[in-house]
């Protein structure tokens, strides 16, 4: 990386086209040693407004000692790092940038900014614009050889959602000089694109004048995906609450009003109902703190002994006590199967959910496999029934997917990935020797830290 310390001719200096000494200032030609990030410096030796002396002129007449010399003088603490004048084109010609450095050298960890996933856009201290790579040129749909050299706020035309101009809103080369940067926003290019925009103002030292202007760019598309998530989150939940807490409501409210009109059978009949309805509010409420946990990685795993086949046994007569016919249901153990040390809770909650589904959505014969496996225990879940798409095979286990109307958050099957996976395991879905859907999921052998230390 290369600094120039003089501007001597023949000493690397650039030349170029008048540039603004702000953002609509009087025009200045620039200099080596301020494209370069380094203030102005007389040469060693030199009085302000007189001749450089004899080794300023040795330097002229030898540039290839004067180059020397450069290379050898550390850059000055506190200054910027040299500017990156880089494009897709002409910059990356000669294999190197118009300051004689190689493409991306000027970053100080040898990265092209053209390889950097965000845009970027550099201006210097004049307001003129020295960076401007790939990315930055693909979400502003602008020539990068236009773009350099021209001002930041004709490069880069943005606007805030009220039509306003940013820059002269902002004013980074004018106003308070403590000023470090802008948080980012979402502002408009021409044409009404939207895009996420944060700025960084280097200074020489905290209060002195700006030396780089830093703006990154980036697209909306992922926190725009992000936000519809939460929404449709918000709408499920709101949709799922109402309907449970209108009938606990109303039948609370009528059996307040009219206590003595009902015989004990209907009475009990209205306080079962209030009872499932708040059972599904539960549910519904632990459901979305397991997403927050799973999402944010802080789903805890509590590993105890468990019998995996007798889980599975318990929640067939869960089922056929709520009037599912015995018949339906086969389990098949594998013997002998190895020791399984998992949440019991946890598990309940996969089982629960397959079953569930294949008893909801499925027909037939719910068949339920536990065998060994070269990893630990695989439990295999499949019914009869008309199975699920192979298009929506890569969508199963996402939020508010439902393989049918028939009721249901669409968030069973996402949590039960994330338990799986909180336990070390794996989850498939695929088509079952019945022709309909098949769950197959494996934990791994594992045992609490205190029993393997």
């Amino acid at each position: 990386m290369t600094v120039g310390t003089n501007s001597s001719p023949g000493a690397g200096t650039t030349a170029g086209p008048p540039v603004p000494a702000g953002l609509g200032g009087a025009q200045v030609p620039p200099r080596a040693d301020a494209l370069a990030g380094v203030p102005p410096q007389a040469p060693a030796g030199a009085r302000p407004g007189g001749p450089p002396d004899s080794g300023a002129r040795a330097d002229a007449e030898s540039p290839g000692r004067a180059a020397r010399a450069r290379r050898s003088v550390p850059p000055q603490a506190g200054s910027p790092a040299p500017a990156v004048r880089t494009t897709a084109g002409a910059a990356r010609t000669a294999g190197t940038s118009p300051d004689g450095e190689a493409p991306g050298e000027g970053l100080g960890f040898g990265i092209d900014p053209d390889s950097l996933p965000d845009g970027l856009v550099v201006a210097d201290h004049t307001g003129r614009v020295i960076c401007f790579n790939r990315a930055a040129a693909r979400m502003t749909a602008t020539d990068p050889a236009q773009a350099l050299g021209a001002r930041i706020d004709r490069a880069l035309p943005l606007e805030d959602l009220e039509g306003r101009r940013w820059w002269a809103l902002t004013d980074p080369y004018g106003g308070l000089a403590t000023r470090r940067g802008q948080p980012e926003r979402n502002l408009l290019l021409p044409g009404g694109r939207e895009v996420l925009v944060s700025a960084s103002y280097v200074r020489t030292h905290p209060t002195g004048p700006l030396r780089r202007l830093v703006v990154t760019l980036r697209g909306t598309e992922a926190r725009r995906r992000t936000e519809r998530s939460h929404a449709e989150l918000i709408a499920t939940v709101a949709h799922e609450l109402r309907s449970p807490l209108t009938s606990v409501k109303g039948f609370t409210a009528t059996l307040l009003a009219k206590w003595e009109r009902f015989t004990d059978d209907q009475k009990r009949l209205m306080l079962e109902t209030v009872d499932a309805d708040a059972n599904r509010v539960t549910r519904l409420i632990a459901e979305l703190l397991d997403i927050s946990r799973i999402d944010s990685g802080r789903l805890e795993v509590r590993r105890q002994p468990v019998d995996i086949a007798t889980a599975v046994g318990r929640h067939v007569q869960a089922l056929t006590a709520n009037g599912q016919d015995p018949e339906r249901f086969l389990v098949s153990v594998s013997r002998p199967l190895p020791d399984l040390w998992a949440d019991p809770d946890k598990i309940d909650q996969i089982l629960g959910n397959l079953l569930e589904n294949a008893v909801r959505h499925g027909e037939g014969t719910v068949t339920i496999g536990v065998s060994p496996h070269e990893k630990g225990t695989a439990v295999t879940v499949s019914d009869e029934g008309p199975g699920i798409p192979e298009e929506s095979m890569g969508r199963v286990f996402t939020r508010f997917w439902r393989g049918s109307k028939r009721g249901g958050t669409g968030l069973g099957l996402y949590i039960v990935k994330g338990i799986v996976e909180a336990h070390g395991g794996t989850i498939t879905v695929g088509r079952g020797p019945g022709g309909g859907a098949e769950f197959r999921f494996i934990l791994p052998v594992s045992a609490p830290a205190y029993l393997t230390q």
